[in-house]
């Protein structure tokens, strides 16, 4: 039994506001011939609708044998729709490249049914419709009549309480009408059937009761039900989805049946995905690129911190503040104007507590690590380079040339600033080409041998056995110091 009481439905399209149903309440037995007549847009539809669980109310109650509808969920719904009722569509909607025989068994695989089941099920309800030696055929191999039993077995397969149909005769011949509404008539002596027709003569000779619908509400009810009130409850129909492998099933299926639209699309995809990976190739390519040529730079050109900085901005606003002031004496000719040149540069320099900053850099609490690649430390020291000449050798730097003068190039600029080694052998070998020798970083006292550069050297030294071999340590035991002293190199 299924009863609709108070049921209104509306639809909203912008400010327009459209009442499609007005507190339309009907009550229908559970084996009759329902016919709903009634003008186009009286709202024959959407109240099938609503009955299928198509359309939702948005007041009153559907009532399903004594189960309200009023807290249905998504999937209540879609279980009432698969167990409770079947629809006969006024278009078919079979699919076209599957068998009739498919087409049927499709309700039956929503519902969870076995594959054995679903095929005896399937030619059991075509049989009935008359078509049982058909269910090898495609929809377009059959009449329009035919595909319309098709829609009959197809909605009766579940075995449903309930059947609604969409002006089922609407596309078909008046014999073909005949046969279809036969066969309806002959479903409603054990099941309710709710039917939708422009055609009264129709109604008239098949239905058992026909109700009229005009401006959304019932004008007319031939046979009318009032039930006995009872107790509502709120209660899921069962199942309604199929499983993973079924899915999974009737999607290669799907796909096999479609051949050469399946190969076209997995083409066009795959251009799109291979565009799609040359353009993150590139953008990767070109990101590391630009990566790699600002590591390089920094390490030509890498990032000072001196014991003395000079503000070049403060020179510069200086220099634009004297100008203003010399404007302002321009009319008087017996002022001469002045810029303090040294003040102002010697204004715009400041002292940096090196010492502090690289005791910071070592500490633990310091992560600069993350960011850089190594950190160089030079030293004001003067290193003390001599040039091997045959079995005797003479110093270059600082130079002794002046010194039979008088002159001390002791204290001279050249070379006098001393690099330590980096820790990154990474960095030296991207950006040096190693002659020679052995390679250990950082070395002290017991450091044999580095690289052309290196940490400890000796100072005052003789000159050792294999001194001025590239890539050697000129100086070995004897005389070796810690960074910060004067240093010795042979040549």
């Amino acid at each position: 039994m299924l009863q609709i009481e108070g049921i209104k439905k509306i639809y909203k399209t912008g400010s327009l506001v459209q009442e499609a149903l007005k507190g339309v309440s009907l009550s229908l037995r559970d084996n009759e011939f329902v016919a709903v007549l009634g003008q186009s847009g009286s709202g024959k539809t959407t109240l099938l609708n609503i009955i299928g669980g198509l359309d939702r109310y948005n007041a009153g109650d559907l009532i399903i044998d004594g189960i309200s509808t009023k807290k249905y969920s998504d999937r209540d719904w879609d279980s009432y729709r698969n167990h409770s009722v079947g629809f006969v569509f006024q278009s078919y909607n079979l699919i076209p490249h599957q068998t009739i025989l498919k087409n049927v068994e499709l309700a039956l695989t929503i519902s969870g049914v076995s594959a054995r089941d679903r095929a005896a099920r399937a030619k059991e309800a075509l049989e009935k419709v008359g078509l049982g030696e058909h269910i090898h055929k495609k929809p377009s191999q059959l009449s329009g009549g035919q595909m319309q039993r098709v829609a009959i077995a197809r909605a009766l397969v579940n075995d449903p309480k309930i059947l609604l149909a969409d002006e089922p005769t609407g596309a078909l011949d008046s014999d073909t009408s005949l046969q279809v509404m036969d066969l309806l008539k002959e479903v409603a002596e054990d099941r309710l059937v709710v039917m939708v027709t422009h055609n009264p003569e129709l109604a008239e000779q098949y239905a058992t009761r026909i109700v009229t619908l005009k401006d959304g509400q019932i004008t007319s009810d031939s046979d009318p039900y009032a039930p006995q009130a009872q107790e509502t409850v709120h209660k899921n129909m069962g199942k309604a989805s199929m499983s993973l492998l079924t899915s999974l099933a009737l999607s290669f299926n799907n796909l096999w049946t479609k051949k050469a639209r399946t190969i076209l699309v997995s083409f066009a995809g795959s251009i799109g995905i291979i565009g799609i990976a040359l353009i993150l190739s590139l953008s990767n390519g070109a990101n590391t690129y630009i990566r790699n040529v600002e590591e390089d730079s920094l390490q030509d050109y890498p990032l000072k911190i001196t014991d003395t900085n000079l503000s070049i901005a403060s020179m510069i606003t200086a220099r634009q503040n004297t100008e203003a002031e010399n404007a302002n004496m321009a009319e008087d000719k017996k002022s001469v104007g002045e810029w303090n040149a040294i003040t102002s540069m010697l204004s715009g320099m400041t002292t940096n507590d090196l010492k502090s900053l690289k005791a910071y850099f070592e500490s633990r609490d310091c992560d600069i690590n993350r960011y850089v690649q190594a950190i160089e430390y030079s030293y004001n020291v003067t290193p003390r380079i001599y040039k091997v000449n045959g079995d005797s050798y003479r110093q270059v730097n600082p130079s002794t040339v002046f010194n039979a003068l008088g002159f001390s190039s002791e204290n001279s600029a050249t070379n006098g600033l001393y690099s330590s080694f980096t820790n990154s052998k990474k960095l030296y070998a991207q950006g040096r080409q190693v002659a020679g020798g052995q390679q250990r970083m950082h070395g002290h006292a017991d450091v044999e041998r580095q690289d052309l550069r290196y940490d400890a050297l000796c100072a005052g030294a003789e000159r050792p056995q294999g001194a001025g071999q590239a890539g050697q340590l000129v100086c070995r035991g004897k005389g070796i110091r810690r960074r910060g002293v004067r240093q010795a190199l042979w040549l």
